[in-house]
């Protein structure tokens, strides 16, 4: 695993690094993708000192970024023993998506409800700006992170509520290592594209009932496949005893 290179930002006229806030926000971003795609294995030990060098961070720097992950629930702190990955489990999987069912199912049908023709207009650039990202491909999986987090914030957004986005960015940040291991599954029938233009077209409609069925069906896809999969023995979760991802970063 080659170093993540971070170039901070031109010094400025009183000599400071003008840049300090961008450095935690590079590492930041860096050790989140790093967690989320497995390069650092749930469990595994996240040691400063080391991995500053491998980040190219002070250890500062990389203390500040390692407390926003756990902010997101990406990273346990154990007290005076530093930071671990967060552990990864069908069963916080079942809790996070339970969840996103109640809250999200609901905030849907107030936002269609409630939407008027600027929220119709956002709902219909987000699915377009989505559909163009679809079908799904690993090497783009970061892209469309971003434009479905949109697409789902859009049909919400007819119905204000700042504290239901805040919770469901919390679940859907978290829940994105499982979404990872579910794109590489073998055999995956999944049409995720079919599935988005099924609540866009209900949300459009107005059909506030049937578009909170289909997203229920839709947050539910990813942990079925995943029970499934394992349950055939199909794969098996990743985790630090499995491979020792951290550990080949400081040899």
């Amino acid at each position: 695993m080659a170093k993540r290179s971070i170039t901070p930002h031109s010094l400025g006229a009183n000599g400071q690094n003008g840049g300090a806030r961008t450095l935690i926000e590079r590492a930041y971003e860096q050790l989140r993708a790093d967690i989320i795609e497995g390069r650092l294995a749930p469990g595994e030990k996240l040691r400063v000192e080391h991995l500053k060098d491998h980040y190219e961070v002070s250890a500062g720097t990389l203390r500040e970024a390692i407390t926003r992950l756990v902010s997101d629930a990406l990273v346990v702190a154990e007290g005076q023993r530093g930071f671990r990955v967060a552990p990864i489990a069908l069963e916080e999987l079942e809790d996070i998506t339970r969840l996103r069912v109640q809250i999200e199912t609901e905030a849907l049908r107030q936002s269609i409800q409630a939407g008027d023709s600027a929220w119709r207009e956002a709902v219909q650039a987000a699915y377009a700006a989505l559909s163009h990202a679809e079908p799904i491909v690993p090497a783009r999986r970061r892209e469309w992170e971003l434009l479905n987090l949109r697409f789902h914030e859009a049909l919400l957004s007819g119905h204000a509520s700042p504290w239901t986005l805040r919770v469901l960015r919390l679940l859907s940040r978290h829940s994105e290592r499982y979404r990872s291991v579910g794109m590489h599954l073998p055999g995956s029938q999944r049409e995720v594209h079919a599935e988005h233009t099924e609540i866009y077209e209900y949300a459009m409609a107005g059909q506030d009932a049937r578009a909170a069925l289909a997203l229920e069906a839709h947050i539910r896809a990813t942990p079925d496949a995943l029970i499934r999969a394992l349950r055939e023995g199909r794969i098996t979760l990743p985790s630090a005893d499995a491979h020792q991802v951290g550990e080949a970063l400081l040899a």
